[in-house]
C-alpha cells in the first residue's frame, strides 16, 4: 500500500500504477515536470514531484491523419496511426492506433521464450466537445495490451564462502556451482523450465468538464482505471541446471507429491487493480486586490489483489554437501489491499501594487486523509527431499521437524545455524490504518525585469503510511528476521507517514533577444520518517518496509538553451545531489543509521543535445539531432555496508538524421534514420545481492539500437 514519491499523471488524471501503453499511444502536446513536494495545485500529494502528460485533443479545425512506422534491428516493427475527425463545428473525435513488435538482446538456450521479447496493442479514443461558448467535454478511452519475457538476473560475483547469505545459506555452494558467471553482458542464458510470457492489460476512462463563468473557472476531473498483470520472472542461474530453480513453472518431485498430491502447477503471479477519482477545482481572481487563487477538492480510491496461488514452487537446490538431498520451497500468497485518499486544497496569489507589479507572493495548504488496508494470507513451507540412488524418496517438512518434541530442540539450532526458514503462515491477518496531514507552502517570485526572474519557496507534502504485504513477519513480536536483526516491526504493524520540507531558490531567465535561455535553482530536502524499502538479506523476496529517521537531499541544478543562428538549436541539463540518510533509530532505540543509504540517488547527472537544421531546400528539410546523457555511481539497493549493488556510472549517445516536409499528396512525408546507445555502451540498470547463487547480479541496459522510420502527415 505504499505510494510512489513521484506522481504520474495524464491530463490531470493520476495513474497509480503505470503499467500500458496509454502514455504511448497518445500524441503529446507537452510535458509538465513539478520538482519537490507537490499538493497545494490538484491530484495527489507527492513528497517526490510529479510528471503531467498533457495530449493534444480532438480539434475541429480539420481533418487530421497521420502514419509512422518504424523498422530496426532485432526484428522492431512498430506501427502507429492517427486520425482526427471533425463532426460538427463544436465536436471532434480522435482515434489512434498503436502497435509495436521486437526481440529482447539475450537469447534463451534453455525452453520457452526469449528474455526480452514484447509485443504492444494499444489503442485510444477522444472526444472533445464544446457544448457552449462557456463549457466544454473532454473524454478519454485507452487500452492497451502487452505480453512480454522478463529478463533473467546475470550472475556477476559469486557468494563470498565466509559470508552468510541467511535463510541460502545452506544451498550456495551447490547453486553457485550450477550458474554462469561473467563481469560483461552475456548474450544468452538458459533456463531450466520453460520461460512463460507476463501480459499486462490496461484499460481507462477519462472526463474532463470545463465550465467559465462570470463567478470564475470550473472544472471537474473523473477517471476510472483498470489494470491485470501477470508477471513471470526466472531467477535460476544461467545455465540451465535441471535440479537448481528459481521460478514458478510446474514442479512434480517429490515434495509436490506429498505436499499436494500431485505436482504443482505453473502460476504467474497475477495482479487485479482498480482505481477511481474524482477531482473539483475552482479558479477566479480578485483584479482590484491583485488576487488570483485556486481552490479544490480530490478523491482517490484504489482496490487491488495479488494473487501468487494456489501452492506452487518457489525454489529448488541441493544441500552443500548433500547432492542427494534438496531444498524445496512452496508457496501460495493473496493480498488485497483498499486505498482511499481525501484531499482538500487552495493556492493563493497576491501581487501587491507596489514595485511596478514586479513582486509576486504565493501561499498554498492541503488538508488531506488517507484509510488504508489490507488483508494478507500465505502459506509458505520448506520441505527436505532426500532422493537416494536407490530406494523411495523421503520428504520432510522443516516446520513438522521443528514441532517435533523430540528431534526440534536437536535439529532446530541446527537448522537455524544453517539459515533454513521454518513454516510462515498468514491466516486472513489484517491491518487496517488511517493517517491525515497538513501541508503548506509558501513561494515568493520577483521579476527584475521582462526577462529575469528569481524565486524562492518553502514546500512541504506527505506520504501516507500503509502495510507491507512481503513483510515475512506478522509483527513485531517474532524476534529477529532472517537476517538477524529485529526490526521490533511486522506486517500487521505497518509503517508510518513520511514528512518532506524543500527550501528552494531559484532563478529562469533570457538573455541576447531570446536566443539564450538560463535556469538555475538550489535545493535542500529534509525528510522525517523517511520511509525505506529493502530486501531482506538472504531472502528472494521478503521486504521491510520502515520509517527510517531523518534523511536529507541537497544539491543545484542548472539548464541553458542556446540558438546558434537560425539553424542550431545546443541545449543542456545538469545536476548534483548530495543524499544522506543522516539518523535512524530502530524500535529499541539503537541508533542503526551506518544501515542504511539512499538508492538510486547520482551524484552527477546531466544531458546535452545539439538540434540543427543542415539544409532546406524547396521541396525538403534536412534535419540532425545528437544527444547524450551520463548517469554517475549510485547505489541500486541492497546491503549497503557490503554495496554489492553499486551501479557503475556510464554515458549514452544517440542519433537522429531526417528528411522533412517532403510533399506527397495533400500531405508531407518525413524519413528518419536513428540510433541508440551509438557507441554499444555496456552499462547496469539494476543490481541485487539477495540470489542464493550470486552476491551480485545485474540486468543490462539495451545495446546499441538503430532503425529506419518513415512518417506520412495530412
Amino acid at each position: 500500500t505504499q505510494d510512489t514519491p513521484v506522481a504520474l499523471y495524464i491530463d490531470g488524471v493520476y495513474i497509480a500504477r503505470s503499467s500500458g501503453t496509454s502514455m504511448d499511444v497518445a500524441e503529446l502536446a507537452r510535458i509538465e515536470i513539478l520538482r519537490g513536494p507537490q499538493g497545494t495545485l490538484y491530484g495527489r500529494n507527492t513528497t517526490g514531484g510529479a510528471i503531467n502528460l498533457i495530449t493534444r485533443r480532438p480539434n475541429t479545425d480539420a481533418m487530421e491523419f497521420s502514419q509512422i512506422v518504424s523498422a530496426g534491428n532485432r526484428a522492431l516493427f512498430r506501427s502507429k496511426t492517427s486520425l482526427n475527425l471533425p463532426v460538427t463545428d463544436s465536436l471532434a473525435v480522435k482515434f489512434a492506433y498503436l502497435t509495436e513488435s521486437r526481440d529482447g538482446f539475450v537469447d534463451n538456450t534453455g525452453p520457452g521464450g526469449d528474455f526480452g521479447d514484447r509485443d504492444i496493442q494499444g489503442a485510444r479514443f477522444d472526444l472533445g466537445w464544446d457544448i457552449s461558448d462557456h463549457v466544454r467535454l473532454d473524454y478519454s478511452y485507452d487500452r492497451s495490451e502487452l505480453e512480454s519475457y522478463n529478463y533473467m538476473f546475470q550472475a556477476v560475483t559469486p557468494p563470498d564462502p565466509d559470508g552468510n547469505k541467511g535463510q541460502s545459506n545452506a544451498i550456495k555452494g551447490a547453486a553457485q556451482a550450477r550458474s554462469r558467471f561473467a563481469d560483461n553482458m552475456l548474450t544468452s542464458l538458459a533456463t531450466t523450465s520453460p520461460l512463460e510470457a507476463s501480459n499486462s492489460d490496461v484499460e481507462g476512462h477519462a472526463l474532463i468538464i470545463s465550465a467559465n463563468t462570470d463567478l470564475g473557472d470550473f472544472k471537474y476531473i473523473g477517471s476510472y482505471r483498470e489494470l491485470k498483470d501477470a508477471a513471470y520472472t526466472d531467477l535460476g542461474g544461467g545455465l540451465g541446471a535441471a535440479d537448481y530453480r528459481l521460478d514458478t513453472n510446474s514442479y512434480d518431485g517429490p515434495a509436490a507429491q506429498f505436499a499436494t498430491g500431485g505436482a504443482t502447477p505453473l502460476v504467474r503471479p497475477e495482479v487485479r487493480q482498480h482505481q477511481s477519482s474524482h477531482e473539483l477545482q475552482f479558479s477566479s481572481a480578485i483584479d482590484d486586490l491583485g488576487i488570483e487563487y485556486i481552490v479544490g477538492a480530490y478523491y482517490f480510491e484504489e482496490s487491488a489483489v495479488e494473487d501468487n496461488s494456489p501452492f506452487h514452487l518457489q525454489l529448488t537446490a541441493p544441500i552443500d554437501g548433500f547432492e542427494d538431498a534438496h531444498i524445496v520451497n512452496l508457496l501460495s500468497q493473496k493480498y488485497q489491499v483498499e486505498n482511499q485518499a481525501l484531499a482538500a486544497f487552495g493556492q493563493l496569489t497576491w501581487t501587491p501594487d507596489i514595485l511596478d507589479k514586479a513582486l509576486h507572493l504565493t501561499v498554498g495548504a492541503r488538508h488531506s486523509r488517507d484509510h488504508r488496508y489490507a488483508l494478507k494470507n500465505q502459506r509458505d513451507e520448506v520441505f527436505i527431499e532426500y532422493s537416494p540412488v536407490s530406494g523411495l524418496p523421503l520428504v520432510v517438512p522443516l516446520a513438522e521437524l521443528a514441532q517435533n518434541p523430540v528431534l526440534g530442540p536437536v535439529l532446530g539450532p541446527i537448522f537455524m545455524q544453517a539459515g533454513l526458514p521454518g513454516d510462515r503462515r498468514f491466516d486472513n491477518v489484517s491491518g487496517d490504518s488511517r493517517f491525515k496531514d497538513d501541508s503548506f507552502s509558501l513561494l515568493s517570485e520577483y521579476e527584475i525585469n521582462d526577462d529575469i526572474n528569481v524565486y524562492g519557496k518553502i514546500v512541504e507534502a506527505y506520504k501516507s503510511g500503509g502495510f507491507n504485504t512481503r513483510d515475512p513477519q506478522l509483527d513485531g513480536n517474532q524476534g529477529a528476521a532472517s537476517d538477524g536483526i529485529d526490526y521490533g516491526v511486522g506486517f500487521a504493524d505497518g509503517f508510518g507517514e513520511e514528512k518532506a520540507r524543500t527550501v528552494e531558490l531559484g532563478i529562469k531567465s533570457e538573455w541576447l533577444n531570446g536566443r539564450l535561455r538560463v535556469n538555475a535553482d538550489v535545493y535542500r530536502t529534509e525528510f522525517d520518517d523517511m520511509q525505506m524499502n529493502f530486501i531482506l538479506n538472504g531472502t528472494i523476496a521478503d521486504t521491510k518496509v520502515l520509517n527510517a529517521g531523518k534523511a536529507r537531499m541537497s544539491g543545484y541544478e542548472f539548464d541553458a538553451t542556446a540558438l546558434i543562428g537560425d539553424d542550431l538549436i545546443i541545449s543542456m541539463e545538469y545536476a548534483y545531489l548530495d543524499a544522506e540518510i543522516t539518523e535512524v533509530i530502530d524500535s529499541f532505540g539503537n541508533n542503526v543509521t551506518q544501515r542504511y543509504a539512499f538508492s538510486a540517488a547520482p551524484v552527477n547527472s546531466y544531458t546535452a543535445s545539439a538540434d540543427w537544421v543542415a539544409w532546406r531546400g524547396e521541396s525538403a528539410v534536412l534535419h540532425a539531432n545528437v544527444n547524450t546523457s551520463y548517469m554517475d555511481t549510485r547505489l541500486g539497493g541492497g546491503d549497503v555496508q557490503k554495496a554489492y549493488t553499486i551501479l557503475r556510472d556510464y554515458q549514452l549517445w544517440n542519433a537522429r538524421v531526417s528528411l522533412d516536409d517532403i510533399a506527397f499528396g495533400s500531405g508531407k512525408v518525413s524519413v528518419a534514420l536513428w540510433g541508440k546507445n551509438l557507441l554499444d555502451e555496456e552499462y547496469e540498470t539494476y543490481a541485487i545481492d539477495n540470489l542464493p547463487h550470486a552476491d551480485r547480479a545485474v540486468l543490462w541496459g539495451e545495446p546499441l539500437s538503430y532503425g529506419i522510420e518513415v512518417a506520412y502527415r495530412y
